[in-house]
């Protein structure tokens, strides 16, 4: 069940599942070890580096499923192969996009956020995601534009104030 969740958690477009509050919170260890082994990956230097490449890829594909089975048996020529599995679709994005994203981060690379109850059975639940989305990054820099907006309306006002003091000081002076 980890295994499949961890894998949808890698594969979903935006970054964000919704599970079970319980669910969510065994997901985040085992997730956050997989990250945390392509993270080193990216980080590996010197002789034999790899090999040590390898070892931890290998390492991180036991947190997804195997993949296609049999692939290279029942592959003839002529013959499409079956596509990859989400395991090593995971794995692959885990590998090129994710590690490098995260390779500066000491740790804490989900986020769990609570929804309220089910309606259904009253299970409480919660949506995992990926820190440092697009969604974050898109709102961080609205955020800052809306920031810069009300702080440029603010030394506007104060120009106009100070401009018209100026005028009345002036006008009083002749």
């Amino acid at each position: 069940m980890l295994r499949n969740l961890a894998t949808s958690l890698i594969n979903a477009r935006n970054e964000r599942i919704v599970t079970t509050l319980p669910k969510a919170k065994e997901l985040r260890p085992f997730v956050e070890r997989a990250i945390t082994l392509s993270c080193r990956a990216r980080n590996v230097e010197g002789e034999n580096s790899e090999a040590r490449v390898v070892h931890l890829r290998r390492q991180a594909a036991s947190f997804f499923h195997a993949g296609n089975y049999r692939r290279a048996i029942t592959t003839r020529r002529g013959q499409t192969p079956p596509p990859r599995t989400a395991g090593v679709a995971a794995l692959t994005r885990l590998f090129d996009e994710l590690g490098e994203r995260f390779k500066d981060r000491p740790g804490g690379y989900t986020r769990i956020i609570r929804m309220g109850r089910r309606s259904g059975d009253g299970a409480e639940l919660a949506i995992i995601e990926l820190v440092d989305n697009a969604r974050d990054k898109e709102a961080k820099t609205t955020g800052r534009k809306r920031a810069a907006k009300g702080s440029s309306k603010k030394k506007s006002a104060e120009t106009k104030a100070e401009s018209a003091t100026k005028d009345k000081e002036d006008g009083a002076g002749e």
